[in-house]
Order: structure tokens, then sequence, then C-alpha cells
């Protein structure tokens, strides 16, 4: 057995210098992702739809001083739309190496209430999306022979039900972990490990609310925690750990799972 990476197993976690595209990557997960990847050496392509806000993100990863950052306005909503993101990075870093899909989409409404359209473009951002983006950038992968990361972006949801009008989006996070199962025993041996991190509530813009001392997020976070092992709501550290680990080398032996970012809510 060889030993080597015992005299530095923090190794494993070195993405200094991979590429990295991160779809989504003007939203809470995704920036936050971006950031990460960036902060740990990886030079990253930020796509979303928003240009102005994307080179916010991109300075910000800059910032930190681990790899460089390009941005590409489009979101991966068609298969022209991917490979162009796909290009962008290989006319800018040379190579795709990690693969984040962290766009997506939720519309709540009650099933009698739904309209059919929206039903239709939560799956169309989660699901389809999902699927055309891995197949852009794991073509290039597979080109590249030598392996690559897919993370996916699943939830809780995508287990376990909600009652206030989620069917659209959990049908949504339910596919993306079929997708993830299917296509990590797809590309299992080719060296590329498909993932998803299935976060919780973290903190984040959308969800600050929920970390205020007012009576309705008291009310709201107590009864959600009555269901957290861990008693506590996700800070954005909390996903850095699983990101990067199946982002790098470490996670080499790992493929179609879902890793819960969730203080242990799917455990019980």
């Amino acid at each position: 057995m060889p030993e080597a990476f015992l005299k530095n197993p923090l190794g494993l976690f070195d993405i200094k210098g991979k590429t990295a595209i991160v779809t989504g990557a003007s939203g809470a997960f995704g920036s936050l992702a971006a950031k990460i990847l960036a902060g740990a050496g990886a030079n990253v392509v930020l796509a979303a739809s928003k240009e102005d806000e994307l080179k916010k993100v991109a300075a910000e990863c800059e910032e930190l001083g681990g790899g460089k950052a390009a941005v590409i306005a489009l979101r991966p909503s068609s298969e022209a739309n991917c490979d162009k993101i796909v290009a962008a990075a290989l006319e800018k870093f040379g190579s795709v190496d990690i693969l984040v899909v962290a766009s997506g989409l939720n519309k709540v409404a009650k099933i009698t209430e739904q309209k059919v359209e929206d039903f239709l473009d939560v799956q169309d951002a989660n699901v389809t999306q999902s699927w055309l983006m891995a197949r852009a950038a794991g073509k290039q992968m597979l080109a590249q022979g030598r392996g690559g990361k897919v993370i996916l972006t699943s939830s809780a949801r995508g287990l376990l039900g909600h009652p206030a009008g989620y069917t659209a989006y959990c049908a949504s996070k339910a596919a993306v972990d079929g997708i993830t199962k299917a296509l990590g025993c797809e590309w299992g041996e080719t060296g590329i490990t498909v993932n998803a991190i299935g976060p919780t509530v973290f903190r984040s813009p959308l969800t600050a609310w929920m970390y205020e001392d007012t009576e309705r997020a008291q009310t709201v976070r107590k009864g959600f925690l009555a269901r957290v092992p861990k008693g506590r709501l996700g800070e954005p550290e909390d996903l850095a750990g699983p990101l990067l680990f199946l982002a790098s080398k470490a996670s080499d032996f790992y493929t179609g799972h879902i890793l819960y970012a969730d203080g242990g809510y799917t455990a019980g």
C-alpha cells in the first residue's frame, strides 16, 4: 500500500491550479462555493445571468489571493449555453477539472394552486439544467482523460417532504439525486466522480430573517431546530468542508453520494 499521502494528508484536499466552473455563481450558495474554491487556489469560471453581480463575486474571489476568476453571463438553460460555458473555461484556463452546479429555482405553491408552467420551470432549472451542465462538462473531462469532479446541488427536500407547497421543489431535488446516483455509476471507471451536496437552512441574504430575534424568526426557528440534532442553523463555513472534500482528491473513492450538510436533520 502506498503511504506517501501519510506524509502530507492535507495534500488530498489540494486543488491549487485546478479549474472550476460554478453555475448560479451570483446566488447565495454559488457565490459561496466560488469563493471557497478560489480561496483554496482553484481558478473559477463564474456563470449566471447577471454580469454585474458576477463581476462583484469575481472580484471577491481574486481578493482572497488564491485562484483567478473569469465570468460568463449565461445560465445553463440550453445545450448551446452549457457548451459556451465550458468553452469559456477552456479559453481562459485550458481545462475543466471541477463543476459545481449551484443554479436552481423554487416556486412555492400548494399543488391545486400551482400553475403547470411554474412546476415545469422548477424542473427545468433544477433537473434539466443540472443534466445539461454535467453533460457538457463531462464531455470535456472525458476528453482530457484524467478524471474530474462533478458536484450537483441537492437538498434535504430531495429526501423529505414539506407541507408548505413544495411538490415541485421536492420532486426536482429527488430527480437531482437520481442523476447523481446514475451518473456516478455511468462514469464510475472514468475517474470522474459525481456527488451532490444537500444543504439545509444556512445563513444567506435569503434566510437572514431566520437568524434574527424577532418573534416570527424565533417561532419558525424553534419549530425547525426541534428536528435538528445539532441544535442550530447552518453557517457558510459548514458548507466549506463538504464542498472542498467533494472537489478534491480526498473524495476519489466516493461517487453517487448525496452529502447532507444539515446538522443531522435527515438522520432523524
